[in-house]
């Protein structure tokens, strides 16, 4: 069975880039040079939501489900450079292969990277093979790759679901809840500059844990739907996480509010 790396990213605005850009003096703290650039934004398309390239992340989660294991988890440690979690993370695509799921990676959590990856200097050879690589099944990315919308490899759950068509995205929280999983806990998005600002990087990072489980039961209801599960092997999966999760909930309390509104 290919592994199977579902993904979810969590941003703060880049008050460094911000900076540069707008050549704002040293004396100015990072939340007032972010308030600044939130300002121009607003007034230019009327919210505050920081462009891709202007966007710092600050911890992406896995779920990687391969032979007979999965686990959950959160790239790097909290205090980890942006670099080294970026780093982290395409070179576990190196290593597996696997095939990336994410809720909205195409619009948002992969430009981002995208991006942030180029600023610094950040490798992902295998990530980028588009047929022309020197890996010994490179010929196969041609037909199938990270990169293109309409391949496997990478399967934005939201974007395939609503037929590519924007104006029928559906939010992760709603749909997953619609389904009978727990949706998001915690926080919102919205929420994490201000979380961060006040410290609560571990709070970030069990967010973006619990969004990227829900992200991965909701893509295998999409393989009982597509047939690539039948019903038992479909209750399995969903039962193997539900095991794994209740078998980690003593050291991490945050998934035992996620089983206890799964129970609900």
């Amino acid at each position: 069975m290919t592994p199977i790396l579902a993904f979810d990213i969590e941003t703060i605005p880049d008050a460094a880039a911000i900076r540069v850009l707008n050549q704002l003096p040293d004396s100015l703290t990072d939340a007032e040079v972010v308030e600044f650039g939130q300002q121009q934004r607003r007034a230019k398309t009327g919210n505050d939501f920081m462009p891709h390239h202007l966007q710092r992340v600050v911890a992406i989660s896995c779920c990687l489900r391969w032979g007979d294991k999965i686990h959950i988890g959160t790239l790097c440690k909290p205090d980890s450079s942006e670099a080294d979690i970026i780093s982290e993370f395409f070179k576990l695509i190196d290593k597996r292969t696997p095939q990336l799921v994410s809720w909205n990676g195409s619009g948002f959590d992969l430009p981002v990277l995208h991006y942030r990856a180029l600023v610094h200097g950040v490798q992902a050879a295998r990530y980028w093979d588009m047929g022309d690589g020197d890996f010994a099944d490179s010929k196969d990315f041609k037909w199938n790759n990270y990169i293109s919308r309409y391949h496997n490899r990478h399967c934005d759950l939201m974007d395939l679901l609503a037929l590519y068509g924007g104006r029928a995205n559906a939010p992760l929280d709603e749909l997953s809840k619609i389904c009978g999983f727990p949706g998001k806990l915690g926080m919102d998005g919205s929420q994490v500059w201000q979380a961060y600002q006040d410290g609560k990087i571990d709070e970030i990072r069990d967010y973006c844990e619990t969004d990227v489980a829900n992200t991965y039961l909701m893509f295998q209801r999409f393989r009982l739907m597509n047939g690539a599960l039948t019903r038992p092997e479909y209750e399995l999966e969903i039962e193997k996480l539900r095991e794994y999760l209740y078998e980690i909930a003593e050291e991490k309390p945050h998934w035992e509010e996620f089983l206890e509104a799964w129970n609900v």
